[in-house]
């Protein structure tokens, strides 16, 4: 199983930090306009690049102090056909996206980069992550996917991350992509208030139906865009555990569609969500990568990095 987990080394052992949060953080933070949710248009233009500079600089400049790893994520989330499509983006000009946020990365890692450093190209669901009601079988998914993931797995990625997956066979399928471009990949999946999937299933369940369709080819899973009252009920010492390396949570204990119907951003408690995630690697030491999703900023990930500095598993 995790057949390519012996290609990110540098995972094992080391305490990681990732940032995936930037988009409620302009919307609400900073009242920029994002038409589909997209960031990836922040590259065609010299004011946007500089801000996605910043963030990726202040997340470097938290790890560092804190003595963490870092994981880059791309602004690629919403880069695929359908979505690209949604907000006037050809194929071609989604591709020079993709391509350049790698870059983009890269550049930016040997900036700042003196810590252990990886770059994940992020992929997001074909649909609302969140409310699936046209869910795609997995050969459907890994032809849809394959086009972006192809395009990723020809840049200096060190990996694939699918994130906010809500049902496992949209998963299994972008895993058989990153099979047929020989890239390794990551899932995070998204649960609901009660733990589980968006479609009801549990969060082990899913985990097992991508291992066992696609061989455990998979590096490791995550949970993102969850707050940790949300999941903690079902963390356990159960075999599928093993393979959860990451969480990458909420700020806010809000539901799903109650963020969405939000007018107003809800940025939880930053010290106690340090703590919280803290004490989920202390609990469980494999997983090592933690940061912040929707709602955070770096407060957050500095209160994160900080609580993470006082735990000794060793």
């Amino acid at each position: 199983m995790a057949r390519y987990a012996k290609k990110l080394p540098q995972l094992d052992g080391g305490r990681f930090l990732t940032y995936v949060g930037m988009e409620t953080d302009l919307l609400f933070t900073e009242g920029v306009d994002l038409p589909g949710f997209a960031t990836y248009p922040f590259l065609e233009t010299e004011k946007g690049r500089a801000l996605l500079k910043q963030y990726i600089q202040n997340l470097i400049e938290v790890a560092r102090k804190f003595d963490l790893g870092v994981i880059l994520e791309s602004h690629t989330w919403v880069a695929n056909r359908d979505r690209g499509a949604a907000i006037g983006y050809t194929p071609a000009t989604l591709k020079d996206r993709n391509i350049q946020s790698i870059e983009f990365l890269v550049a930016a890692r040997e900036a700042f980069g003196d810590l252990p450093t990886l770059i994940s190209a992020n992929v997001g669901p074909r649909a609302d992550a969140y409310a699936p009601s046209e869910q795609m079988s997995a050969d459907q998914a890994e032809e849809y996917h394959s086009e972006q993931i192809g395009i990723l797995a020809k840049t200096e990625a060190d990996l694939i991350s699918g994130y906010t997956m809500a049902y496992p066979e949209e998963a299994i399928g972008m895993v058989q992509a990153a099979q047929k471009h020989k890239v390794p990949i990551v899932i995070a999946f998204t649960v609901e208030t009660d733990g589980s999937l968006p479609t009801g299933l549990s969060l082990g369940d899913a985990i097992e139906a991508v291992d066992q369709s696609t061989d455990g080819y998979a590096s490791y899973f995550m949970i993102n865009c969850a707050h940790p009252d949300h999941f903690g009920q079902i963390l356990s010492n159960a075999p599928w555990m093993n393979r959860l390396k990451g969480i990458v949570a909420n700020a806010s204990r809000c539901s799903h569609e109650e963020l969405d119907e939000s007018e107003v951003l809800d940025d939880g408690h930053p010290e106690e969500l340090g703590q919280q995630l803290a004490n989920i690697h202390r609990m469980y030491p494999n997983i090592n990568i933690l940061g912040g999703c929707c709602g955070t900023d770096m407060r957050h990930l500095a209160c994160i990095a900080k609580s993470l500095r006082t735990v000794n598993v060793g």
